[in-house]
């Protein structure tokens, strides 16, 4: 059941455009550095949230990563054929 949800969440970002993905990792480092704040503070009881949005950030800068590699290497798998 879990691998499901993961497997729904990358999905989700993969249907996202290049600017959303941008706005959304913005977004998640505002998210992590307020609930460091938090955590720090002690206002944040739920520790598990900052890793959340570790694994979250990690994934859409996947992401961003495989889609710069593609249109790197697409010229020149086409140019093979």
């Amino acid at each position: 059941m879990a691998g499901r949800k993961k497997k729904e969440r990358a999905e989700h970002l993969r249907g996202l455009s290049d600017e959303t993905l941008d706005k959304e990792l913005t977004e998640a480092y505002r998210r992590l550095f307020t609930v460091r704040l938090q955590l720090t503070t002690r206002q944040q009881t739920n520790t598990r949230e900052k890793s959340n949005i570790t694994r979250q950030i990690a994934r859409i800068r996947t992401l961003q990563r495989e889609r710069q590699l593609a249109a790197h290497y697409a010229p020149q798998v086409a140019g093979r054929k």
